[in-house]
């Protein structure tokens, strides 16, 4: 095993970004869910315990569905307040947009201390006290301020109203609660979710790589420095358009937002999860920046990103869709009969993930 397939490995099977239900029993919604629905009936399309990217539901009554996201992005924002804030407004409106619809309306809740008190932003804010020379101390309500205003100008570019939220000024600690909600209508006649359907189904990347948002290589030890994931304000709108565009065409049959561990992440999510294996050529993946190793390519958490699946036949039609709207498009690989995904570059296979990783593989996942 790899340094790239431990570091990817742990982000799948051990860290509970991806492993929710370790925590929290989703059973025991389904089943409260249930009893609701003895009252609504067939309200609730896609609930929590279909581990999907959202939340599909209807008003009863009505034939029209809507879409649901709840977010917290409060670690980014330490470092960076404004950008960490917007980021995580942009990434549950991509998780609204993986289901089949356009993002209308957010909530946000922020939490943070004492209006007054002094709170260290940049790479030493967890610390409290800044050793780096490049930090900023301002007042918790400054920090506010920013946070705000991330929520805010994400929202103007993208075209979404701010409808409520909350506030807590009593928290304590270096990190503050940002946490979005959006909702959005359906704009496709069925949601889309996020397992492969189909082996040959060929993977399309929206969007273009770069190597920022590197926290799983971080933790992984593959880079030195952490480099949080840089809000793209137009870029995250013409994502939107590109996508919703391509969606409209009817071809899609898998969709998902690129988030946490990026492609990798995204990719063998899906294919685990619809009983496939995959086969990824990161080299062609559209790239932000001239050059990037396998390893950004596969992990980074770049935003503005999306990756669909579709029959071979009609890549062409879906392409043109989205590059109408101004994105990158391009094929990165296809979903396979295979139990585990293979990621290539330049020929050469640089990581194999498991589907079902062997209990002696996680041992050295978390050793």
């Amino acid at each position: 095993m790899n340094r790239l397939e431990k570091a990817l490995m742990h982000a799948l099977f051990v860290h509970l970004h991806h492993n929710i239900e370790q925590a929290i029993d989703f059973d025991a919604f389904a089943r409260l869910n249930q009893k609701v629905s003895q009252m609504w009936p067939d309200s609730v399309l896609i609930g929590p315990e279909d581990n999907d990217d959202a939340a599909v539901m209807r008003f009863p009554g009505e034939s029209g569905a809507l879409v649901a996201k709840m977010e917290s992005h409060c670690s980014p924002c330490v470092p960076r307040p404004y950008a960490g804030a917007a980021t995580g407004a942009g990434g549950a409106m991509r998780d609204v947009v993986a289901m089949g619809a356009r993002p209308l309306f957010l909530l946000d809740f922020v939490g943070t201390a004492p209006l007054d008190e002094e709170v260290v932003v940049g790479p030493c804010g967890f610390d409290g006290q800044c050793t780096c020379g490049e930090c900023e101390t301002m007042t918790s309500g400054e920090r506010l301020n920013l946070l705000i205003e991330g929520i805010r100008d994400m929202c103007e570019t993208m075209g979404v109203f701010v409808v409520g939220g909350g506030l807590s000024t009593s928290l304590t600690g270096p990190v503050p609660a940002v946490v979005a909600a959006v909702i959005g209508q359906m704009v496709v006649d069925e949601p889309l979710t996020k397992p492969a359907k189909a082996a040959g189904d060929q993977i399309i990347m929206i969007g273009e790589t770069g190597n920022d948002g590197n926290d799983t290589l971080y933790r992984a030890g593959l880079v030195d420095e952490m480099s949080p994931a840089k809000a793209l304000f137009e870029e995250e709108k013409v994502t939107q358009k590109a996508s919703l565009a391509a969606l409209k065409t009817g071809r899609i049959n898998a969709c998902s937002d690129l988030g946490a561990a990026g492609i990798g992440a995204a990719v063998c999510e899906s294919a685990r999860f619809g009983g496939f294996g995959a086969r990824v050529k990161l080299d062609a993946a559209p790239l932000r920046v001239s050059e990037l190793t396998p390893e950004e390519i596969m992990i980074c958490e770049t935003q503005a990103r999306m990756l669909m699946q579709l029959p071979r036949e009609h890549v062409d039609e879906v392409i043109e869709a989205a590059v109408s709207q101004g994105a990158k498009a391009a094929v990165i690989g296809e979903i396979t009969d295979d139990d585990h995904s293979v990621f290539t570059y330049r020929g050469t296979e640089v990581a194999r993930i498991p589907n079902n990783p062997t209990p002696e593989q996680i041992a050295k996942v978390t050793q």
